[in-house]
């Protein structure tokens, strides 16, 4: 142990002369911070369609539903604005919504024809979907409220029945609540410094770390640590300690930056959450060791761990929260070392889900250590 403790140690202050290592652990993730966590500030919300969307409603003459359609509409975070024709703007500009209908909607429900509507919309592949499940809602929701007020009502349909009919208590009431204190996808800093720190603690031990073991190896170091008088698996043993030291100092140095000078909350389980980032760290130490025991050049090993950490940031979703992507990716994220860390993370800091749900997560990031150190322990080689 104690020529691991030795091996490891002088692996630290060499990687810490480094200037390039210094700046990657101690400069770019406070700037990471500030600008992914400022330009995606409100993303979820964006998403989530926490404000107002304008939409454009398109009808010759509305009729009564008109008030109507407006009730439910704003019911769903739009704000509707009639008009006979789209129209674009003075810059040439046409309305991001557009809902269409055939005709004169009231005239087509008194005479028993159905209803036909287009909705249009420029809103990207995230949020176009639900945008449409939003219209749609509301849309059925007039039909729904047409079909009770015909039934109440002895006369034809207008303004005044659809108005009484919505003075009236519902008989059937909802009550929903949050299952837990927080549900909000997370957003700005909230998913940029956990995000950055998962990424950049794999970042920098698939590059520093792997390419010193292989500049160590191509330049004979490993063949003296060879002839010393220790065993193979102290020396293995060193070298995944410095490594290990290296992603500890990584993520200490992010965490303390994210909570004191952009006021991160990390939730109720910090306890946990040190459990993950340490698991995590584990994890990177091994792949380091791995990358550079198969890697044969130093320019090899840094392409390919750079290569290797932002393919898995993207995929782990560590550049955007995860739950805002298709159900595919969802289910990608978690065959992902990434993913395992990211999913942790938000279960304990975002959703406040409680210890226990990052269980799974940790349990699987100690047998994925376990096999990335037993791969990189049979590649080892000392030349």
């Amino acid at each position: 142990m104690k020529n691991a403790i030795f091996i490891g140690w002088h692996d630290v202050r060499y990687q810490l002369r480094q200037s390039g290592t210094i700046v990657w652990l101690f400069v770019m993730p406070p700037i990471f911070f500030y600008f992914i966590g400022t330009v995606t500030a409100g993303f979820s919300g964006t998403i989530a369609g926490a404000s107002s969307a304008a939409v454009v409603v398109v009808a010759n003459e509305p009729g009564f539903l008109q008030e109507q359609i407006n009730l439910r509409l704003m019911e769903n975070d739009f704000v509707p604005e009639w008009r006979t024709e789209v129209v674009a703007d003075a810059d040439g500009n046409l309305p991001e919504r557009v809902l269409t209908f055939g005709s004169n909607p009231s005239d087509q429900v008194l005479a028993g024809e159905p209803v036909v509507a287009s909705y249009e919309t420029t809103a990207s592949s995230i949020s176009r979907d639900y945008e449409v499940i939003r219209m749609q809602r509301g849309l059925y929701t007039v039909l729904a409220d047409v079909v009770v007020a015909a039934g109440k009502s002895d006369g034809p349909l207008s303004t005044g029945v659809l108005a009484a009919l919505n003075a009236e208590t519902r008989i059937w009431q909802l009550d929903s609540s949050a299952a837990g204190q927080r549900q909000e996808i997370p957003s700005g800093f909230d998913q940029a410094i956990p995000g950055i720190v998962v990424m950049f603690t794999l970042l920098v031990l698939l590059t520093s770390g792997s390419s010193m073991l292989v500049i160590e190896r191509t330049q004979g170091l490993l063949r003296r640590l060879a002839s010393a008088p220790m065993t193979r698996t102290e020396v293995v043993a060193g070298k995944w300690g410095g490594r290990m030291v290296l992603a500890t100092l990584q993520i200490g140095f992010a965490v303390l930056v994210g909570t004191y000078l952009f006021k991160m909350q990390w939730g109720p389980d910090v306890p946990m959450i040190i459990l993950v980032l340490a698991c995590w760290a584990a994890f990177c130490a091994s792949a380091g060791l791995l990358l550079g025991s198969l890697a044969r050049t130093d320019a090899q090993a840094a392409g390919l761990g750079v290569l290797t950490a932002n393919v898995l940031a993207a995929l782990g979703g560590c550049w955007w929260p995860i739950e805002v992507t298709p159900g595919w990716m969802q289910g990608l994220q978690k065959l992902m070392p990434t993913g395992w860390t990211m999913d942790a993370l938000h279960k304990l800091i975002s959703f406040e889900a409680g210890a226990f749900s990052a269980v799974p997560n940790v349990a699987t990031l100690l047998v994925g250590s376990v096999l990335v150190t037993a791969l990189a322990i049979n590649r080892f080689k000392y030349e």
